[in-house]
């Protein structure tokens, strides 16, 4: 029987690609995400839903387990970043992206737990760089990916008794639109995004920003049980070596 992946924010820039990372690898796709599902790549099982909304995981874990009978891993990957100054960030703001962040996130593994109990399955946090080490103008992304983090652990903590593995994975700079909308928003000199793309990648020991699909094949390392099957409770840093370098170099 194949195995079932839940991925959270599919019609995303990492979550296209992980979506078609764990479809060539042969699992059966369940994607998730607000938008439409026009706009998400091809998947076996889509569920347009808001994953913050307390009753929305119910009822996607519901349509999961009559439709497919099973559930092997759950990448949550969706997310939402505001790019302001701490003091300028309403309390709007910040509540909105803990509530995307990690809110979802706790309502989404509350949910999905008997499944993945019943299959020995693994969880898989799409945290961030920003974790460990962020720039100025991001605090409330940087801190709920940092809850995140902690989350990830007291997961690993809890279900590992119960053979559910639960991992983070920390991406730097990725090709995608949330990075190009990032760069965009600073552009005061009007250069193409491809430009800055290229200038961010140089900064990096790798001399390039990644691509999503090799963030989804990390994630798929972390979801397989035969990749992966020691560990848990980690946190895997993918970032092009932009952490290794000292910032006084």
């Amino acid at each position: 029987m194949k195995r079932v992946v839940a991925i959270t924010g599919v019609a995303g820039g990492i979550g296209r690609a992980t979506a078609g990372v764990f479809h060539d690898d042969g699992w059966t796709v369940v994607g998730i995400d607000r938008r439409n599902g026009s706009q998400t790549p091809p998947v076996d099982q889509f569920i347009k839903a808001d994953i913050s909304e307390t009753d929305a995981p119910h009822q996607i874990f519901v349509s999961i387990l009559s439709k497919q009978g099973r559930l092997d891993a759950l990448v949550n990957n969706a997310a939402c970043q505001v790019c302001k100054p701490l003091i300028d960030t309403t309390p709007e703001e910040w509540d909105a992206v803990m509530t995307c962040n990690v809110r979802s996130v706790y309502l989404s593994v509350k949910q999905a737990f008997p499944l993945l109990r019943k299959s020995g399955g693994a969880i898989v946090n799409v945290s961030s760089v920003h974790a460990v080490a962020t720039s100025v103008g991001i605090a409330a992304y940087a801190a709920s990916k940092g809850a995140l983090l902690a989350l990830t652990r007291a997961m690993a903590l809890e279900f590992g008794p119960e053979n559910v593995r639960a991992n983070a994975v920390l991406p730097g700079a990725v090709d995608t639109p949330m990075l190009h909308a990032g760069l965009s928003r600073g552009n005061v000199q009007g250069e193409s995004v491809a430009k800055l793309v290229r200038g961010l990648g140089k900064k990096h020991v790798m001399g390039r920003v990644g691509k999503p699909a090799e963030i989804g094949q990390t994630i798929l390392f972390l979801a397989d049980s035969q990749r992966s099957s020691f560990m848990t409770g980690q946190a895997l840093i993918v970032d092009g070596g932009a952490t290794a370098r000292l910032s006084t170099e």
